[in-house]
């Protein structure tokens, strides 16, 4: 086992791995930017490491600054959460020369599931259902009319390096097809450096929903069930429960089967998650393979009772997972309270924190790195915290979530709280009745 890890992020999903390091008895290092010397992170690690400016690229970003910081403090392996460089195939294989262990997935293996065509191909390969659209990346315009005849209208338009929505374009009919095609190239580039495109048949009032898995350098892989992460704004996930109120047995079974084959398709080594649209008939397409933790994985575990970031250290340090699939026995839901204000289009809100208090009680969980007179940076993503609630069954959840959320103070900043406590109100919502265009409807 590993003797001492240092934590390649910030804010909450930093203090996360530090908790589990503590309670495995393993020391810590947390690396930090210059806005956030005073985090929590900084001060629950054993040790601290300042890495560079506010600014990512030159912090977070920075491999040569984390691997140093690695280096001068003699640390063993490297968590790099989630974000920043989680997914980066070049630090998982700087850290492999360097004789630091990555924690997350082998540099082909990111390779692999980062693309997001050879992503596609290699599930065809295995056996995985996925979305009929072009094999591989679209050659030019008229090769994008072609493969849409083919497919049929709508389509959807995305960049093969891809994410957050960026580089994604819906079209529903031939004539839109040439602008939609050049503005998702030229966004594409600007935001990725590549501007290759594939294309998928549009699914329609889809539900996205994930599969959480395990697999281990033995070859042995299992799914710990589903989350439902069908509550998006511009393709960016609000709120995650599990189980899924739109799943059947017969359903968790089958995409079950389908991520361990994603997880086998490439000997993928840790915890990952393997991403599908489900169509109102309840087919189901594979979308993508995240290669880390989730930020979302804390329903996972309170509803399996199973420890993620402890079961991704001790994969990375060479042990076997049971090979075990794990089913819900309660249902969680998580809601991310984020600073911005949602009477004002979700605008960021940073600034400082004058008084925070957090809900309590049983079945309340609450991952955060704030305190009242925290400073939120607006270099970085806008979270705050992750509420989470855990019962016997959803309705009881949502319950419980309304009594949390009522609890839950933070002045100072705009949060999101209010969006989430008319969330748990809405009737369609307390009936399981939504896809990802929730929001596109949803009055607030």
């Amino acid at each position: 086992m590993f003797k001492k890890i240092l934590i390649a992020n910030r804010g909450e999903i930093a203090l996360r791995v530090i908790r589990t390091c503590k309670e495995m008895g393993i020391k810590t290092v947390a690396v930090y930017s210059t806005a956030d010397k005073d985090s929590l992170p900084v001060r629950f690690a054993d040790e601290a490491v300042c890495i560079g400016p506010p600014v990512s690229a030159k912090s977070y970003l920075s491999i040569p600054n984390i691997i140093s910081a690695a280096e001068i403090t003699n640390s063993d392996a490297i968590h790099p959460g989630y974000g920043f460089l989680s997914e980066n195939e070049k630090f998982s294989s700087i850290c492999q020369k360097h004789g630091i262990k990555f924690i997350g997935a082998l540099p082909e293996q990111i390779a692999a599931m980062g693309d997001k065509a050879t992503a596609k191909a290699t599930m065809i390969a295995a056996g995985v259902p996925c979305i009929p659209g072009s094999e591989g990346l679209l050659k030019d315009i008229n090769d994008a009319k072609d493969q849409a005849n083919i497919v049929g209208y709508p389509i959807i338009l995305k960049a093969t390096a891809g994410g957050g929505g960026k580089g994604m374009r819906i079209v529903w009919k031939e004539e839109d097809i040439e602008n939609a095609w050049n503005s998702a190239r030229q966004e594409a580039s600007a935001a990725f450096g590549n501007d290759g495109i594939y294309m998928e048949k549009y699914i329609e009032e889809p539900r996205h929903i994930e599969i959480q898995i395990a697999g281990d350098s033995f070859g042995n892989a299992c799914h710990l069930s589903e989350r439902d992460c069908s509550i998006q704004r511009r393709h960016q996930k609000l709120i995650e429960e599990t189980p899924s109120p739109f799943m059947t047995p017969e359903l968790r079974d089958k995409m079950g089967e389908a991520a361990i084959k994603a997880t086998k398709a490439v000997n993928y080594e840790g915890v990952g998650t393997v991403e599908f649209l489900v169509d109102k008939h309840r087919n189901f397409y594979f979308m993508e393979m995240n290669t880390r933790i989730q930020v979302e994985h804390t329903i996972t575990e309170e509803v399996i009772d199973y420890d993620l970031i402890k079961e991704q250290i001790k994969i990375a340090a060479g042990e076997k997972i049971s090979g075990k699939n794990y089913y819900p026995h309660l249902h969680a839901i998580q809601c991310r309270i984020n600073a911005e204000d949602p009477y004002n289009d979700f605008r960021p809100s940073p600034g400082k924190i004058t008084s925070y208090h957090s809900p309590g009680g049983h079945g309340v969980r609450i991952d955060t790195h704030a305190y009242a007179g925290y400073t939120i940076p607006s270099n970085y993503d806008s979270m705050i915290s992750k509420l989470i609630v855990v019962a016997q069954t959803r309705e009881e959840a949502i319950l419980k979530m309304k009594r949390a959320l009522d609890e839950y103070i933070i002045e100072g900043v705009k949060t999101t709280i209010p969006f989430h406590q008319k969330l748990m109100e809405n009737e369609d919502f307390n009936k399981g009745n939504f896809t990802t265009k929730f929001m596109e409807t949803f009055q607030f």
